[in-house]
This record gives C-alpha cells, sequence and structure tokens, in this order.
C-alpha cells in the first residue's frame, strides 16, 4: 500500500493535489488529525480493507501539540512495511499573501491579534519539521492550477515503482534560485549562445544551439562532472528511503545553457533510474495559482 503525506502552507495549493490525487483512484482525507494518524494506518491497513492509495493532508489546522509529534509518526510509519512518502507544497510568502488578498478567505492562523503576514510566518516554522521530512518539495510560487496538477501527475501519480524518480530542472538566476531543489549546478561559466544574433531567439532544444552547445569542451565537461556525481551519490539517497531527487541546473536567463544540460543529462540517466524527468521553468507560461 502507497500512503502520500501532503503537507504545507495554507494558499500553496494542497487541495489542488488532493484533488488531482482523488481523481486517480487515491482514498483521501484532508485535514486528518496528526495524533489520529496511526490508527487511521492501522485500519487501512487492515485486511478487511482494499485501498492500495491514501493520500492525507496534515497542515497547520491540527492542533499544535499534535503536530509536534509528527516527526516521530512519521519515523514510526517510515520503518513499518508500509510505503510512506512526504510531499510538502509551498509558496514566497509575498505570493500568499497576494492569494489570500486575492481571495478574501481568511487564514487559519489569522485572529484579532495576529495578521496575515505574521501567520504566514508563524505556519513557516509550525511546519518546519514536516518540510524537512519531505521527499518532494514544490515550490507553486510560479505556477498556475494546471501546472500543479501535471506536476503531481508527473512527479507522484506517473511514479510507478518505490524507486527513487529524477528530475532535472532548468532555471535563469535573475529569476531567483528554486527554493525546491536538492542539488543546484551553475552554468552560468560556460559559452552563452545568447551573444549570436541567429542563437538568441531559440532554446536549448534546438538543434542550431544544441550543435553549438555540444562542441565546447567546458559544457561537456561540467556535464561529466555533474552525471559523475550524481552516479556517486543518488544511490546513498536511494539506499536512506529518498523518493524524490530534484536537480537544478542555472545559466543567466534558464534559455540555452540551463536547458541543454538537463537536457543530455537526462539522455544519461534515462537507462540507469526508471522515473527521470526534466522541467525547464523558463519556458513555462507563467500564471497565478488561487488560494487553496
Amino acid at each position: 500500500m502507497r500512503l502520500l503525506i501532503i503537507s504545507g502552507r495554507s494558499g500553496s495549493g494542497k487541495s489542488t493535489a488532493l484533488n488531482m490525487l482523488e481523481d486517480h483512484g487515491y482514498y483521501c482525507i484532508d485535514n486528518l488529525p496528526a495524533s489520529l494518524l496511526p490508527a487511521f494506518v492501522k485500519r487501512i491497513s487492515s485486511e478487511t480493507l482494499e485501498l492500495p492509495r491514501v493520500a492525507v493532508s496534515i497542515d497547520a489546522r491540527n492542533i499544535p501539540e499534535d503536530l509536534k509529534k509528527v516527526p516521530q509518526i512519521i519515523a514510526d510509519l517510515q520503518s513499518s512495511p508500509l510505503h510512506t512518502e512526504i510531499i510538502f507544497l509551498d509558496a514566497s510568502s509575498p505570493t500568499l499573501i497576494k492569494r489570500f488578498s486575492e481571495s478574501r478567505r481568511k487564514h487559519p492562523l489569522t485572529t484579532e491579534t495576529v495578521g496575515l503576514r505574521e501567520a504566514i510566518i508563524k505556519e513557516r516554522e509550525l511546519l518546519e519539521p514536516i518540510a524537512a521530512l519531505a521527499g518532494l518539495s514544490v515550490d507553486t510560487s510560479t505556477m498556475s492550477v494546471h501546472q500543479l496538477r501535471d506536476a503531481i501527475r508527473t512527479r507522484v501519480l506517473e511514479k510507478k515503482d518505490f524507486s527513487l524518480a529524477l528530475m532535472f530542472e532548468s532555471f535563469g538566476f535573475k529569476s531567483g534560485v528554486p527554493i525546491d531543489a536538492d542539488f543546484v549546478f551553475d552554468a552560468r561559466c560556460l559559452p552563452n549562445p545568447y551573444w549570436s544574433p541567429v542563437l538568441r531567439p531559440l532554446t536549448g532544444m534546438d538543434p542550431e544551439v544544441v550543435e553549438f552547445l555540444s562542441k565546447q569542451d567546458d559544457v561537456i565537461a561540467l556535464q561529466n562532472d555533474i552525471a559523475e556525481f550524481l552516479e556517486k551519490w543518488l544511490p546513498r539517497f536511494e539506499a536512506s528511503n529518498r523518493s524524490y531527487m530534484t536537480v537544478a541546473i542555472g545559466c543567466t536567463g534558464g534559455q540555452h545553457r540551463s536547458v541543454y544540460l538537463c537536457e543530455q543529462l537526462k539522455k544519461v540517466f534515462a537507462g540507469k533510474i526508471t522515473n527521470v524527468q526534466v522541467l525547464h521553468r523558463e519556458l513555462t507560461k507563467q500564471e497565478k495559482l488561487p488560494e487553496s
């Protein structure tokens, strides 16, 4: 049986993720009291029930004292035969403030004396122990509802077995480093196709750019170094029950060099790891994700 624990700050898209999972056959419970999780797992693990896929949401709506018990509860679950994965959704504080302001919904931690900004900061502190245990963290700051659903589908639903799922994500440093990356590599030192008027409007997936970069010694060297590093360390993470790994590669604009490297590294690892995916952050149209 597969148990997904969905957590994250309010407004990050947890409801969207749960709805997506429910649409694909998961038995879902929103806002499960953390103290009831062991009893719930015992119940769904009984031979009389047939629930191979279950997802529960645990967040700041819980009693604070119960939230403190979550790390030990999860540790006990992960040491059992039950396959448990923790997925943590988050977004930048300004993004969350904007979403709540636009939706005009009340944050669960706001009171007469605690404003929205303070509640969002407090919520991060409350959920930090869960965030630290997450096998997959997703930054939804620039995602639309459709993009979040796509992310859950490709990263979670298409993960057919219990082996490690690897994501290569290209990005532009001018737009900030992805907060959900496990490893970050900087490709800004490499020859830049941007300075060629012919190559400038293209991307790292276009044949002309691929041909240009594949002939650069430094590009090949960095690609080989990243591959060797991952080949050495990914088995260690998988041995420690890590389910997801995001490798982010950045260049200035996230259009040429980082895109090329992610595509090439996907080819390198496609025959070694069952689930290898690529996300090009700057090439994806960005829309708003409503509060949920």
